[in-house]
C-alpha cells in the first residue's frame, strides 16, 4: 500500500516574541505614566482641599479660602515639578553613567532615556489638574456652610474618579481601592479642619 507523504504547509501568522515583548513593555511604561499622573492629580485634590478646608475653619471670608487654595496649586506644583526633576535628573545621570560604562550611547540608546523636564512638567500639570477640583467648585460660592460643603462633595467625586481609574489600570479591585481612596482623602481633610478648628478656637 503506498503512503502519501504530502505535507500541507500553513503560513505562521504567530508574532514574533520581540514583537509582543515590545508591545507589552511599551503598555507597561504607559500604564505607569498614567498611574503616575493619577497619582499627582490626587495628591494635588487632597493637598489642596484640605487646606482650603483649615482655612475655611477659621475664616468664614471666601476670598481667603479661594486665596489660600490658589496658593497650595501654584507651590504644590512647584514642589512636584522641582522634585521629579531633581529625580529624574539622578537617574538619568546614573543611566548615562552605566552607557558610558558599557560603551554604548549611541542616538538609539540616549533616545530610551528619561526626560527630567518632561517628568517636571507633567508632575506639575498632574497636580494641578487635581488642585483645580475645589477651586472651580467653590470660586462662585459665597455663603460659607455651603463653600465648605461644595469643597467636600467636589473632593470625595474627583476622589471616587481616580480611585476607580487607577484600580482599573493597576486590574485591582474597583469598589476596595476606590474606598480607600475616598477614606484617605476624607482623613486628611477631617483632620485638617478638626486641628484648625480647635487652634481657632483656643485663639492660637
Amino acid at each position: 500500500m503506498a503512503i502519501n507523504d504530502t505535507k500541507i504547509t500553513i503560513p505562521c501568522t504567530e508574532t514574533s516574541p520581540d514583537t509582543d515583548l515590545d508591545s507589552d513593555s511599551s503598555m507597561s511604561q504607559r500604564a505607569q505614566w498614567l498611574r503616575a499622573a493619577i497619582l499627582g492629580a490626587n495628591d494635588g485634590l487632597v493637598s489642596t482641599a484640605s487646606l482650603m478646608m483649615g482655612v475655611g475653619a477659621v475664616k468664614s471670608d471666601s476670598k481667603a479660602m479661594l486665596l489660600s487654595g490658589f496658593a497650595g496649586l501654584i507651590a504644590g506644583a512647584c514642589s512636584m515639578a522641582i522634585g521629579e526633576f531633581v529625580s529624574v535628573s539622578s537617574q538619568l545621570d546614573a543611566e548615562l553613567a552605566q552607557l558610558k560604562r558599557d560603551q554604548r550611547a549611541d542616538e538609539a540608546d540616549r533616545a530610551g532615556l528619561p526626560s527630567p523636564i518632561q517628568a517636571a512638567v507633567a508632575s506639575a500639570l498632574a497636580f494641578a489638574t487635581g488642585a483645580m477640583v475645589p477651586l472651580l467648585a467653590t470660586g462662585f460660592i459665597v455663603n460659607y456652610k455651603i463653600r465648605v460643603v461644595a469643597v467636600a462633595v467636589a473632593a470625595t467625586m474627583a476622589l471616587l474618579f481616580f480611585g476607580c481609574l487607577g484600580a482599573a489600570l493597576g486590574r485591582a479591585p474597583v469598589v476596595r481601592a476606590a474606598a480607600r481612596v475616598v477614606a484617605g482623602g476624607w482623613a486628611a481633610m477631617g483632620l485638617t479642619f478638626g486641628l484648625m478648628k480647635l487652634f481657632g478656637t483656643a485663639g492660637l
